[in-house]
């Protein structure tokens, strides 16, 4: 029986604020230079005033989110499990999330009082991505915001890997990976930033179990994942825990494992501004193309043409009519 859902997402959700940076100003203000760093509200705000420059773009965001948004503007069916406040940035997310055609949990009556979550990202000229995330409200994310019937008509669960930096987020993690094993739903689990897998390496661990079925990955993380400095030796680790793998390798490309061999995705050669998203934008597509009867290989090609296009343009997202003619291009 066909599903309701390609794609069912847990993740932090939060508004993502970007701007452009330069290399000194991370070093002056002991910002750490590429990855994300969760951070107080007070500290995310003095950065935003120490920058006094305009934002490049807000949208509503959270690694999940982008992914799912990603399925949806390729023509796929998602659903998001989130948590925003009753504030002003809670509305912006949940208006924003609808306009992109995701169906959700939130409503105007489900919400409640707090400060919904804040990511700063910061682009430099090498078109680096760092991030610094207030979780506000998210970090609440609890088996109360899972709807067990669009879980249960959908192909795929998604899991956001940056949950498991809280204990009341994991246990939300392991919890609704169980259901979506009892309901027969496939798991895809993202490692979502290496200090992700370097500071919860056990919750990872902890959350996987035997095994999940799709594992998204860079190619730091794998490393990091599997303790090693040999990529080799990394994926032939993560075959122990994940029925199939995607390892982006940025300008390289990507290796994905279909259960069976290693298959390499070609590059396609841009000029990158932005890194922002790419790995959500390469999820989204891919988890599009393996749902829409497409070949692990074919997947590949269309998440790599699709992450091409992300790092050539600020922002984490496409426009709706790039995602159409990415896939008029490879048809």
């Amino acid at each position: 029986m066909k599903k309701k859902y390609n794609v069912y997402g847990i993740g932090n959700a939060l508004v993502d604020l970007e701007f452009e940076v330069t290399p000194d100003f991370l070093q002056r203000h002991e910002v750490e230079k590429g990855v994300m760093t969760l951070v107080e509200d007070h500290r995310q705000a003095q950065l935003i005033e120490a920058l006094n420059a305009s934002m490049t773009k807000k949208q509503s965001g959270g690694s999940a989110a982008n992914t799912v948004i990603a399925v949806s503007q390729f023509g796929g069916n998602c659903y998001y499990s989130c948590k925003v406040a009753s504030d002003e940035m809670g509305d912006f997310y949940w208006k924003d999330l609808e306009a992109a055609g995701v169906d959700t949990n939130l409503d105007q009556n489900n919400r409640q009082q707090g400060v919904t979550g804040r990511c700063l990202v910061m682009i430099t000229p090498d078109a680096d991505r760092t991030m610094n995330t207030f979780l506000g409200i998210t970090s609440e994310l609890s088996i109360n915001e899972i709807d067990e019937a669009a879980l249960k008509d959908s192909e795929y669960l998604y899991i956001e890997g940056y949950l498991v930096s809280n204990p009341e987020s994991q246990g939300t993690m392991l919890a609704t990976k169980k259901m979506a094993e009892q309901f027969g739903v496939k798991t895809a689990l993202t490692f979502s930033d290496p200090n992700m897998v370097k500071f919860f390496r056990e919750g990872f661990e902890s959350v996987i179990g035997a095994s999940v079925d799709l594992l998204f990955c860079n190619e730091d993380e794998a490393l990091a994942y599997a303790q090693t400095d040999d990529l080799h030796q990394a994926r032939e680790a993560l075959k122990k825990v994940a029925h199939t793998i995607v390892i982006t390798q940025g300008a390289n490309g990507a290796m994905i494992f279909d259960g069976d061999t290693f298959i390499d995705i070609e590059p396609y050669k841009v000029q990158a501004i932005d890194s922002n998203g790419a790995g959500d934008m390469f999820a989204g597509a891919f988890l599009y193309g393996i749902t829409h009867s497409h070949t692990y290989a074919q997947a590949g090609k269309l998440a790599s043409l699709a992450s091409s296009k992300i790092v050539s343009k600020f922002g984490p997202r496409l426009d709706w009519h790039q995602a159409q003619e990415i896939l008029n291009h490879l048809t």
